[in-house]
């Protein structure tokens, strides 16, 4: 073989050696994780909106004689596809008030995107696009959920500053499951029943999976819990099964089918001897002829476990009802005069308690909580808007009345007056779901808007 020859077929040989060590390293670096997010990345995707707000007044334009007009406000966060033709999953936070709605997939391929439905005490939407053969998430299974188990987050935090529409993907573990989030979030909302975890979760995550380690979502990424915005290892995800359970009812009908069993619950008094240390709920009223009283529950009766989970509080039992679907039963641990006996009530739809959204407004007066009203009138809360006069009928329709302090309005906590209004006329319409303070304890209503 002469010299030229030689020289010819020695970097041949060096780049074959070079492939088969840069295929070893690959394999090396593949992990469970990588493998779960190259399961998953491609069905996830961009949520861009457009909110018109009406631009405040403007004096000099007012003396001018001129419109103060709108203003468009943009707003992002993210999603995945549920299906091949285009179905897609997000938060409703993500979409509420929006006049448009965009999606983007990780190539940079962008398409208008309709609401199909949102339900605002889930915090779940579902958009749909017009495309075909889409790559779809597969979906796991929430229940069973081991703690300290891999958790990756998969989302478009802070798009607007990256600039593109590729997912990033942030690890970590489940921290627990079943939380409660009773004081605000970053996003000034509060949360039953939802998977935590340290994965990081920062503003554009909204909506996005939360992944196992075998590829499967177990959650949808909704909320940070963080006195400065950004994630302190503090995450929140709605867990996929009601995810599904809600999706299915907004596809099928339009709006989730609430389930209901007919009682209203409080904790029991500070200082109780009726099982305080025990926790537990203390059922405060039974409507006639509900599941409730047909199971025999009676005003005064101590909640103490339900389908096996102990209630601790009442977000524990909202948290219950939140996973039951009519039609099915809720089985029941109940103590009454020092006695535990079981019952099961069926879970049947919530009545159809209609309100006008204007009437509503139009027939309460409300004021924001101050330091001066919470020492006054013996208020635990310190934060909320305080019901200072209604109607009668908003009182036997609605369930509040005067005097009570609205602390949550759907997902929004509620910091001014201003704000129950804000959350009565941004939310669609369907159920919503209320706490309020009344006599230093936390209770809840439902209603319907129209």
């Amino acid at each position: 073989m002469d010299t030229d020859s030689a020289a010819v077929v020695r970097p041949s040989v060096r780049e074959a050696h070079a492939a088969q060590a840069g295929t070893s390293q690959d394999s090396r670096r593949r992990t469970p994780i990588t493998d779960a997010v190259a399961r998953v990345a491609p069905s996830v995707v961009t949520v861009q909106t457009e909110v018109i707000e009406r631009a405040p007044a403007d004096p000099l334009e007012a003396l001018l004689g001129r419109s103060s007009g709108q203003r468009i406000l943009p707003g992002l966060g993210s999603g995945f596809i549920t299906q091949a033709n285009g179905i897609i999953v997000t938060n409703a936070h993500v979409v509420a008030g929006a006049s448009n709605i965009s999606v983007a997939r990780s190539d940079g391929t962008t398409y208008p995107a309709r609401l199909l439905g949102a339900d605002e005490p889930n915090d779940v939407a579902v958009l749909k696009i017009e495309a075909t053969n889409l790559p779809v998430a597969p979906l796991g299974n929430s229940e069973g959920l081991i703690i300290g188990e891999v958790a990756i987050a998969i989302g478009n935090p802070f798009g607007f500053v990256i600039g593109n529409s590729e997912p990033s993907v942030t690890t970590g573990v489940v921290s627990a499951t079943g939380r409660n989030l009773i004081t605000p979030t970053a996003q000034g909302q509060m949360y039953l029943d939802m998977i935590q975890t340290d994965a990081s979760i920062n503003p554009g995550n909204s909506g996005g999976p939360l992944v196992n380690a075998l590829g499967e979502v177990i959650g949808v990424n909704s909320s940070i819990f963080s006195p400065s915005g950004g994630s302190i290892g503090l995450g929140f995800a709605i867990p996929i099964n009601r995810v599904i359970r809600v999706t299915e009812d907004l596809l099928a009908h339009g709006a989730v089918r609430r389930p209901w069993i007919g009682i209203k619950t409080e904790l029991p008094a500070s200082g109780s001897s009726r099982g305080s240390l025990r926790g537990g709920v203390i059922v405060r009223t039974v409507a006639p002829g509900s599941p409730a009283a047909r199971a025999g529950l009676l005003p005064g009766d101590q909640l103490v476990r339900a389908n096996g989970r102990t209630l601790r509080n009442p977000f524990d039992w909202e948290a219950l009802l939140l996973e039951a679907r009519v039609g099915e039963s809720v089985s029941l641990v109940v103590e009454r005069g020092g006695r535990e006996f079981s019952a099961t009530a069926a879970v049947a739809d919530l009545p159809d308690v209609s309100a006008p959204k204007v009437q509503v407004l139009r027939e309460i007066e409300l004021i924001t909580i101050t330091p001066a009203i919470r020492s006054e009138r013996g208020i635990r809360a310190d934060r909320g808007a305080l019901i200072y006069k209604t109607s009668a009928r908003v009182t036997n329709e609605i369930g509040i009345q005067e005097g009570d302090v609205i602390l949550q309005v759907n997902q929004l906590a509620i910091e001014r007056a201003q704000d129950v209004e804000r959350a009565l006329q941004q939310g669609s319409s369907g159920v919503v779901r209320m706490f309020f303070e009344r006599g230093r304890r936390v209770y809840t209503t439902e209603f319907v808007i129209r």
